[in-house]
């Protein structure tokens, strides 16, 4: 494989030295672009962006085009696995993400497969190695999958939801089905992450989005306990790297200790935690990924700015630290503003590095 020319965000993970802080953003390939929703049109719809490997590579490049972002995000959606699990994803406008089937008893779970990462998504595998190749050594390539908790929710609602009400009953009716459908998932997402790392992503996330909405015992027990199994079961070193693993639960800021001891190298964290404090709170053990609030890209370019100095000195001098938003950026987003919280994270963080 290629060399890479920029690895600072690899670096950034493992806690080793940079030159200044690297920056992604969570959902930087979006419809906050307007060449990307020339892409969407010209695909038809999400899903035919997500499962033709060309348009997902063009997508997953286009904010690199415009920005000097250290890493670039695979562009799907966390929904493949449970999609592949038979459900039938699909989305209607306005509402975001629904399944044809869902899963209500112990019954409906014990006959759901666990797809085969290079046959049931290989469309997946194919777009991974898609981009590894045209992205050309340029920066590194994430990966990334749901948890199973937040998998679980959709499977078991249908679609998104505010109060997860089916979900929780079951946890709380039914625990041994839950369970043994987030052991399920588990199994899938590893093997689904794994196909990506042998595909050529160099480091892989695991978007908790709706571990937040449980109890801090539900927590540990339905989400956590799972990505942690997750977790020891990846690739940890490929193409004679390591493969760096983030964990990024939103709202998970109660419990960033045991996060920090799941095996994962960062913790993503949301805009509600303050980064100083988080790293007071995990010491050395992990990295940590965040966490600019998502809304401040509404604001001029120069409260953009402040809002970047006043993170990077909460976060401090020393590596560990790789900036991002606290949660996607949003479709109404000026890609101008964007640029501007690119190009401060770089120049203001260069003394943090000195």
């Amino acid at each position: 494989m290629t060399a890479l020319k920029n690895d600072r965000f690899l670096r950034a993970l493992l806690k080793q030295p940079v030159d200044v802080t690297p920056v992604w953003m969570m959902r930087q390939a979006g419809r906050y672009l307007p060449e990307y929703r020339a892409s969407r049109a010209k695909a038809g719809d999400f899903m035919s962006l997500c499962k033709n490997p060309e348009f997902a590579c063009e997508v997953t490049l286009q904010p690199l085009e415009r920005y000097p972002l250290d890493a670039a995000i695979l562009f799907s959606d966390i929904l493949t696995v449970p999609d592949a699990m038979g459900l039938g994803l699909y989305f209607e406008t306005g509402e975001g993400p629904r399944f044809k089937k869902t899963v209500t008893t112990l019954a409906d779970i014990e006959a759901l497969p666990i797809p085969d990462a290079q046959k049931d998504l290989g469309y997946v595998m194919d777009a991974v190695s898609t981009i590894r190749r045209e992205l050309n050594g340029r920066v590194p390539l994430i990966g990334f999958s749901g948890s199973p908790w937040t998998l679980a929710t959709y499977m078991v609602e249908g679609g998104s939801s505010k109060d997860f009400r089916k979900s929780k009953a079951m946890l709380y009716d039914n625990p041994q089905a839950m369970h043994l459908l987030l052991d399920k998932l588990a199994q899938s997402v590893t093997s689904y992450l794994n196909g990506q790392i042998l595909a050529g992503a160099q480091a892989v996330q695991i978007f908790d989005s709706w571990g937040g909405s449980l109890s801090a015992a539900a927590y540990q027990e339905f989400s956590l306990a799972y990505m942690r199994k997750i977790v020891s079961g990846l690739i940890r070193e490929h193409d004679g790297r390591k493969v760096p693993v983030i964990l990024f639960t939103k709202g998970g800021g109660l419990w960033l200790e045991s996060i920090a001891e799941a095996g994962a190298d960062a913790l993503g964290l949301d805009w509600t935690c303050d980064i100083g404090e988080a790293r007071r709170r995990v010491g050395s053990k992990v990295a940590l990924q965040g966490n600019m609030d998502p809304t401040v890209l509404y604001a001029r370019p120069e409260a953009i700015r402040q809002e970047v100095s006043n993170i990077l000195a909460s976060y401090g001098s020393g590596t560990g630290h790789v900036f991002n938003l606290g949660h996607g950026i949003t479709p109404e987003v000026d890609p101008a503003n964007a640029g501007a919280f690119i190009e401060a994270v770089h120049e203001l963080s260069a003394k943090y590095h000195q």
